[in-house]
């Protein structure tokens, strides 16, 4: 069944953290969140033939912080939505990014009316020194707090734990798997800091033997704790699993809004994707000086890709491996041909030689040293040409 999902980025910050790659800015440097919500709303109105209107499966705020915003701004962009003909139900997964210390019981009350019912906290540890060195403002006992918050009204939330940081032992790991456990919750996304070897974070932290090993124990910690290891890196209770970010695995549309936000559209053979310029300067320019457009294709051309077949394969190998239930051959077989679906049948099996992948029921998903080998198994599914 065909599902989509619309991204809001909402790019403000109470301080750029050190590792931090994503478009964000200091909420000082920064038009005010009314005047950026408006140009979000206005480039609704002018790309909305883009997608014909439909049910919405997922609606996720990112950032960034949106929880720095005034909440009625994330109210004005849900009910954009509905205005043009895009519709959802009780089952509508509605995610909001929250950093600790930035929630409080009016802006839930909002959230909750409006029909968020997923918080996505970015604690990233509870270790105050670690929060000090990238830049985190907010401290452990603040990401306690959240957490207890959250948990009185019995919402689904997320975690995400940064792993790999300067000086990080593995005893510094457990404990703040000890914490994470503590407080159960029902997602858990691990991500090991990545940082260029200039950045001044890149000093003093493990070496890559030592990476491998800290994710390996929280994969076996998060999974002997009744987590599902359900995409290379995210763990869920079962049925917790994210909706919205699943959408990205499994070939499905979504609409991204806001600066630098990223959509998929099938609107061709083998998909069209399209994107928003990083800067807000020029964001703001170009939606101020935009009319309505009918297709991606009519964009500047330095902001759409119509993706060629060899691109598709590569992204749709990419992204199936990514999910633990693996790469399904008859869909493989029914999006590309049997031709295409043989060549990569043909690779996986070499993969498959090499314990990287195994056989399930539908095709092939990744094996324990496949996960950790896993940039070698997609470069092996990489398709520069067509062939």
């Amino acid at each position: 069944m065909e599902q989509f999902g619309v991204y809001f980025h909402i790019p403000y910050c109470l301080q750029r953290c050190t590792y931090c790659d994503f478009a964000t800015y200091e909420q000082s440097q920064i038009l005010p969140p009314e005047k950026y919500t408006q140009l979000v709303l206005q480039e609704m109105e002018q790309k909305k033939s883009f997608f014909s209107p439909k049910f919405l499966n997922t609606i996720y705020f990112g950032g960034g912080t949106p929880s720095l915003v005034d909440p009625e701004n994330i109210v004005q962009m849900i009910q954009g939505l509905e205005k043009h003909g895009f519709t959802r139900g009780p089952d509508t997964e509605v995610t909001i990014e929250i950093n600790p210390a930035t929630l409080n019981r009016k802006k839930m009350e909002i959230y909750l009316q409006s029909g968020v019912n997923r918080f996505s906290v970015g604690a990233q540890t509870f270790d105050n020194v670690q929060l000090k060195k990238v830049k985190r403002e907010h401290t452990a006992l603040q990401t306690e707090e959240t957490l207890l918050f959250l948990k009185s009204y019995q919402v689904n939330y997320s975690f995400d734990l940064l792993f790999a940081l300067p000086g990080q032992t593995m005893d510094d790991l457990k404990r703040d798997l000890d914490y994470v456990l503590k407080f159960d919750p029902p997602h858990v996304s691990p991500y090991c800091l990545t940082v260029p070897k200039e950045n001044p974070l890149s000093a003093g932290r493990p070496d890559d033997d030592k990476q491998v090993e800290m994710f390996e124990v929280i994969a076996s910690t998060l999974k002997n704790a009744g987590y599902l290891q359900y995409e290379i890196s995210n763990f869920a209770k079962p049925g917790f699993e994210s909706k919205h970010n699943t959408l990205y695995w499994i070939d499905q549309e979504w609409w991204g809004l806001g600066l630098s936000s990223h959509s998929y559209s099938k609107m061709t053979e083998y998909g069209v994707r399209f994107w928003n310029v990083r800067s807000i300067d020029d964001y703001e320019k170009q939606i101020k000086e935009g009319t309505s457009t009918s297709s991606p294709l009519e964009l500047p051309d330095t902001q759409f890709e119509n993706l060629q077949r060899h691109q598709a394969m590569t992204d749709y190998c990419h992204t199936s491996l990514r999910m633990l239930s693996g790469l399904d051959m008859t869909a493989v077989t029914k999006k590309f041909n049997a031709t295409q679906a043989l060549k990569i049948q043909n690779i996986c099996q070499t993969l498959v030689e090499k314990n990287w992948l195994e056989k399930n029921n539908t095709g092939f998903k990744l094996t324990e040293d496949g996960v950790v080998l896993s940039n070698q198994v997609f470069l092996a599914l990489t398709f520069l040409k067509e062939t």
